[in-house]
């Protein structure tokens, strides 16, 4: 009868009995198949919680673990291993070392090249975790042991079949999703913590577009970026999408917006269901990826296009003040100022700025003066002079498009549509009191390159429409 429901010290006496036999079993092959296998399954309920299970945590015990999953002639046996292996070095981290320091990093990426979902997601799983604190290196296990060749294998078959699967409309097995996940979380961390070698991960580029516009959307109430297409949108975060290789497959000449098409939709629907504490970790890697598409994407590609009409105020967005509606444009320019996610708005900031070409004047036309200040400044980019350009002589631009209506530079709305709340009249001293105060901001403007248009103040005066007042003025308290 099994005693897995223990727990305190009976735990403990269990666990150290299991690990004991199993190490044992090395030396003597005292075990039968169905002994060992049922021994390391106790063994991987046990290790979930690691309190009276240190004796799978110890080097014994992680050694014992790493010989039977990498040793052994069974694939029950070895894949049973690692998944107690890879418990133990989800749990505790001092593990990941005591396993590198074994020297098996090689036997996990020969596992790799099995064509076997489960062989797939536990041997990445190891390498994974491997690369959190430890001496491993990265660079041998790429020129050594093949990594980079046996990953881009396993993405080139994923994104085979995902796209059978999509092509016959037929659901893939579960296990394939997540092997598929984890293969794509250690190339963001490979080529995070190996630059180096980022090269080698280029032919993975294809694949994982492939698979980006192979997978449907999560359906309405599951998060849009829940794995894979988060981790796949991470994987393009570190490789080199300016390659000739990588931009073929960005941009397919049958349909060269349809991997921005997927971008935006995914960043449309991740705004409406990540709150504003999730998107710096979970939305900013899709922002600066649409970014890369957008800057690598040739001049007269109809994909800027695309982009800049998707993520820009319309026309008749500047019937309002920008950013106030619920579009996506308005909800990129609102977040640019999020004090909650400053990752992600930089990522936005960053994202309309390289939409409007980096031309300073086009980025203040785009989304006025009030967004984009703050992002000119903190990049020492130069105020462009003359604050709004053409929207000055009564033009607005968007995406390309024109407009003959004046544009308020500030907020980007159009002038004939402000509005402005009832006021009681100013006094004689308020009107005084805020044309001074006029006067200096718009001289201070004038001085900064700002505005380059006559103070209208100094105008007035100039024209005897301002009147001072008189130094023994008294307003009629009636």
């Amino acid at each position: 009868m099994s005693s897995i429901g223990v727990s305190g010290p009976a735990k403990l006496q269990a666990v150290t009995t299991l690990v004991n036999k199993l190490t044992e079993d090395l030396k003597s092959s005292s075990l039968s198949s169905e002994e060992r296998d049922k021994a390391l399954e106790e063994l991987k309920v046990y290790g979930r919680d690691p309190r009276n299970a240190d004796p799978i945590f110890t080097k014994q015990g992680i050694e014992t673990l790493t010989k039977h999953a990498f040793d052994s002639p069974s694939e029950t046996t070895s894949q049973n291993a690692l998944r107690v292996l890879c418990n133990a070095m989800l749990l505790i981290p001092e593990t990941r070392q005591r396993f590198v320091d074994l020297g098996y990093e090689s036997k996990a990426c020969e596992k790799l090249k099995n064509d076997n979902w489960d062989d797939e997601f536990l041997a990445t799983r190891v390498i994974f975790f491997s690369t959190y604190g430890t001496t491993v290196d990265l660079a041998k296990l790429i020129d050594e042991h093949h990594l980079a060749e046996s990953m881009v294998a396993n993405l080139a078959r994923h994104a085979s079949r995902i796209s059978e699967h999509a092509k016959n409309k037929t659901k893939p097995d579960p296990m394939e999703l997540m092997a598929l996940g984890e293969t794509l979380r250690l190339l963001f961390n490979v080529t995070s913590k190996c630059p180096s070698k980022v090269d080698c991960f280029t032919a993975a580029v294809p694949h994982i577009v492939t698979l980006l516009l192979s997978l449907d959307i999560p359906p309405k109430g599951s998060p849009p970026l829940e794995s894979p297409l988060g981790p796949l949108v991470n994987a393009l975060m570190n490789l080199k999408l300016d390659s000739e290789e990588a931009r073929s497959c960005l941009y397919p000449k049958d349909a060269p917006s349809s991997l921005a098409e997927k971008l935006i939709k995914l960043l449309d629907l991740s705004l409406k269901a990540y709150s504003d504490q999730e998107l710096d970790a979970t939305v900013t890697p899709l922002a600066c990826i649409i970014s890369s598409i957008y800057e690598n994407a040739p001049a007269d590609s109809p994909v800027r296009d695309f982009i800049r009409k998707s993520l820009l105020p319309s026309e008749e967005e500047r019937n309002k003040v920008l950013g106030k509606g619920d579009t996506l444009p308005a909800r990129l320019l609102a977040n640019m100022t999020n004090p909650i996610a400053p990752e992600f708005a930089r990522a936005v900031s960053h994202l309309l700025f390289n939409v409007s070409d980096k031309d300073a004047n086009k980025f203040v036309q785009n989304i006025g003066y009030g967004y984009a200040s703050g992002f000119l400044f903190q990049n020492n980019i130069p105020v462009p002079e003359g604050l709004g350009g053409d929207a000055e002589k009564g033009e607005s631009s968007k995406a390309g498009q024109s407009s003959r209506r004046a544009v308020n530079p500030i907020t980007g709305q159009f002038l004939d549509t402000e509005t402005f709340p009832d006021m009681p009249e100013m006094t004689m001293e308020e009107k005084e009191r805020e044309a001074e105060r006029l006067f200096v901001l718009f001289e201070r403007a004038r001085k900064l390159g700002i505005v380059n248009v006559e103070n209208p103040v100094a105008k007035a005066v100039q024209e005897g429409r301002f009147e001072e007042l008189p130094d023994d003025y008294e307003e009629d308290s009636d």
